[in-house]
């Protein structure tokens, strides 16, 4: 059986997360132990009881997701190892994904995501910006849209690329302002603006593009085990120095998660995938994209039953 491993980013962390996992296994309370001791905070305390204002903090909420990530990983590891073909991470969860394909260790790749997270929200007070969601098939391209949009009020370019008829636009406030008029004018359903700190995945990041840069050149990235698909390309990484300056190039690129899971479909048709961490968010949009992909979430002891179940 092959596998591949999906990873969420942002947005999917609630306060109990990956609390049963730490209180059934061994591995996964060893995984929320490390990343406490590498953050030198109680991290895993705040994921287990919120408050949920807090942990939704930017720079709470990346290394969290990481931590639920890898301790569904780690209880996983030693049976499902053996079958993984490959990895994708949704913006965050692409850190959580290069772990999981040991390319980075536990404890440098929670400092990193809270690096990350760090700069991103002073990246959001030194450039003010605003996201919005667009559901819905505008009958113009989306680009098309954000040039005419960033021309008259403000630079706002497409952050996400989640699944046909749900994308993400990001940018100065004028600029997304404007497009969520323009997208509802070229037959969008909605567009509804994001409770986000900054404009995620847009040139407006570029402020945090130095500290992420210097955090990656310090973190040992070593080649990972298996391809980590990424969400600048889409295509496959194997070498740890390209890893690097595509988690770097994200900051400011779009998720083009469309095509990663259609490129996954494309070359792992018959795969079991697994929405490692909290919630199913993934697995929805991989719904939307791929319908014929068998998709599992993996994020509770429950979850963890059925996957074993499927693979013994």
């Amino acid at each position: 059986m092959d596998i591949v491993l999906l990873f969420p980013g942002q947005g999917s962390q609630k306060p109990g997360m990956a609390s049963d996992l730490a209180a059934a296994y061994p591995a996964a309370r060893e995984v929320l132990d490390t990343v406490d001791k590498a953050l030198g905070s109680p991290l895993s305390a705040l994921m287990a009881d919120g408050p949920e204002d807090e942990l939704t903090l930017t720079h709470n909420a990346q290394p969290a997701l990481l931590a639920h990530g890898a301790a569904a990983w780690a209880v996983l590891r030693d049976r499902i190892r053996p079958f993984v073909r490959a990895a994708a991470g949704h913006s965050l969860g692409e850190f959580t994904a290069y772990h999981a394909a040991g390319a980075i260790g536990l404890g440098a790749a929670a400092q990193l995501v809270r690096r990350r997270g760090e700069l991103m929200y002073e990246s959001g007070v030194a450039r003010p910006g605003a996201m919005a969601a667009v559901l819905g098939e505008p009958n113009r391209p989306i680009e098309e849209i954000c040039r005419q949009a960033s021309s008259e009020a403000g630079e706002v370019v497409p952050a996400n690329y989640n699944c046909p008829g749900q994308l993400v636009i990001s940018g100065e406030v004028g600029g997304v302002e404007r497009a969520m008029v323009l997208v509802k004018e070229a037959g969008a359903k909605r567009a509804v603006r994001l409770n986000v700190s900054g404009a995620f995945h847009s040139p407006l990041m570029a402020v945090a593009s130095e500290g992420l840069g210097s955090a990656l050149d310090v973190a040992n990235v070593r080649d990972p085990e298996f391809p980590v698909y990424s969400n600048v390309t889409a295509e496959p990484v194997v070498n740890g120095e390209r890893a690097k300056a595509l988690l770097l190039e994200q900051l400011t690129s779009p998720v083009r998660w469309t095509d990663e899971i259609k490129a996954l479909a494309t070359r792992f048709p018959e795969a079991l995938y697994l929405e490692v961490g909290p919630g199913t968010v993934l697995a929805g949009l991989v719904k939307k994209i791929a319908p014929g992909l068998r998709v599992l979430p993996c994020g509770t002891p429950a979850d963890i039953d059925q996957i074993l179940q499927q693979v013994a």
